[in-house]
């Protein structure tokens, strides 16, 4: 059985043995977790494979984030707030919200950033660090047999790209928790207003990191924000998901084409586009 009929499987088992009806099921998204909207109990599952550990800390930190009256999405009240596991998958278990047209507006996704990253300077723990993702990203380009496909010389122009970033950003006196990819797929247009959803990439690092993952006109919106800085962070954040696409086995729906398009934009120099603005170029016609 393929693995994302697996995973369907055993949540739909889960969900019935937490008193949740889950008759059908519809994929919402497929990428490095699998996100699923069960019916007719009306739950949305959360579904990777087990050995996530950052999935209890994501569970601890919505509900902490909640509590301070942040913008995020609900954990599912009908069920304890825990990581499920059955058959090799760990799941997790959220409010869906039907979505709200039309898409959130800048000034508005501006303002919830704010408001998340307010909250976020209320929650305390240990945190990895946003350059604990360079040195990911470096590592997938360093090994060849974890990017098999990235040609040669791309690899050492991504390696010396990454490391001079690094060392460019790497120490910043304004740091604090972040959400980690805040762009517009993790954002939902809800009628409670803009909430967002997936911390399993939180990381403590300078806010324009965050601002590096969303459309431009969002961040013209976001006060306060260092522009020097966030164009730093703009093609750091290129060339990590450019590495990220190349990792053997990466999920990412059209990911080589991505891949091979990011190299294209950071060989191409400034002004770096926004994500947003690459994928547009990639989804259009």
């Amino acid at each position: 059985m393929p693995e994302r009929a697996r995973a369907i499987t055993a949540t739909t088992a889960i969900a019935e043995s937490l008193g949740l009806p889950a008759g059908d099921t519809t994929v919402l998204h497929n990428s490095n977790k699998l996100a699923l909207h069960l019916k007719p109990c009306g739950a949305m599952a959360r579904v990777a494979p087990v050995g996530q550990e950052v999935a209890q800390l994501e569970l601890e930190l919505a509900r902490r984030l909640a509590d301070l009256g942040s913008p995020v999405g609900a954990l599912e009240p009908r069920v304890d707030p825990l990581v499920y596991t059955r058959d090799g998958f760990a799941v997790t278990w959220w409010v869906y919200y039907e979505p709200v047209t039309p898409a959130v507006a800048p000034a508005d996704y501006a303002r919830a950033l704010e408001r998340l990253h307010a909250g976020m300077r209320g929650v305390e723990g240990a945190f990895p660090r946003f350059t604990d993702r360079i040195a990911e990203a470096g590592r997938i380009v360093a090994e060849p047999d974890l990017s098999p496909g990235l040609p040669d010389v791309e690899r050492a122009f991504l390696a010396r790209r990454l490391r001079r970033l690094h060392e460019a950003i790497g120490e910043s006196s304004r740091e604090q928790l972040l959400h980690g990819e805040p762009h517009p797929g993790n954002l939902l247009s809800t009628h409670d207003g803009p909430l967002f959803i997936d911390f399993e990439t939180c990381c403590r690092g300078p806010v324009e990191f965050d601002l590096a993952h969303v459309p431009d006109e969002v961040s013209q919106h976001y006060r306060g924000a260092d522009h020097q800085l966030l164009d730093l962070c703009r093609e750091l954040v290129l060339a990590m998901v450019a590495a990220w696409r190349w990792e053997k086995g990466d999920q990412f729906p059209n990911g080589l084409r991505f891949g091979e398009e990011l190299l294209r934009v950071l060989h191409a120099g400034p002004p770096w586009p926004t994500l947003d603005v690459v994928v547009g170029r990639l989804d259009g016609p």
